[in-house]
């Protein structure tokens, strides 16, 4: 097996848009894939979650304040020129997506077969022919027309989506692994530096999970034992990355 990497945002910010990457990442999959009426399930999911908070004002501050950094003499060096090019170029983008008027998703509250699909689609075994007419019927044409009209729907989301995924790509770039060791199961740690996220690669035949807490400038890690699911008593070496 691959070595597995466990990430835990360390305020509320992070922990959003860790997942808005993840539903991002489900919608991408649906995209490439017919998996019938389980694809409005990370569709969904996006909806309510911009329907409850409104990312966007957050977002544009956070890529104002990067636009500033890189506009910095001595900010970003750890980047090559074509890199500080390229994430110049995706905030630039990301800043004029996210200054358009209509809030995300706001036309598909007005789209009649998603309305519907959506108040029932949650309910237990709502997934009949005869719950969903609309639904049995959107599901018999073609994968590429469903395919066509499922990309259309998603778009409406890319204003967040493609700003969220450019941040977590820096956060994860501002801090690389270190070598780390947790005497019997735990590990602990702080930082002067306020911390948004903490990275834990780890290899899964030691048989081991971390949970990890924390807040701002410390954090802790607790090594569990998947088969007895409970504490482990035993050192275990990982990879770490604490990243602001």
């Amino acid at each position: 097996m691959n070595e597995l990497v466990f990430e835990q945002p360390l305020n509320e910010k992070v922990r959003n848009y860790l997942r808005l990457e993840h539903l991002a990442r489900q919608l991408d999959t649906h995209l490439h894939e017919d998996h019938q009426h389980r694809c409005f399930f990370p569709l969904f999911s996006i909806c309510e979650l911009s329907e409850r908070c409104d990312f966007r004002n957050e977002l544009l501050k956070d890529v104002d304040k990067l636009l500033v950094q890189f506009d910095g003499s001595t900010a970003q060096q750890q980047m090559s020129s074509h890199q500080q090019t390229f994430f110049l170029e995706q905030l630039a983008i990301a800043k004029d997506e996210l200054q358009k008027p209509d809030r995300p998703g706001v036309q598909l509250k007005q789209n009649r077969f998603i309305a519907a699909v959506r108040q029932k689609l949650n309910l237990t075994a709502a997934c009949c022919n005869f719950d969903l007419p609309q639904l049995h019927f959107w599901l018999a044409k073609p994968w590429a027309e469903r395919q066509q009209e499922y990309q259309q729907w998603v778009e409406h989301f890319h204003c967040l989506l493609h700003p969220i995924s450019i941040l977590l790509q820096l956060t994860r770039m501002s801090s690389d692994y270190q070598q780390a060791v947790a005497h019997a199961g735990f590990y602990h740690d702080s930082s002067p530096n306020n911390l948004s996220l903490v990275r834990v690669k780890l290899n899964p035949d030691d048989g081991c999970y971390p949970t990890i807490s924390g807040h701002r400038n410390r954090f802790a890690i607790h090594f569990v034992q998947f088969e007895q699911q409970k504490h482990s008593q035993q050192t275990v070496k990982f990879l770490l990355a604490t990243c602001s």
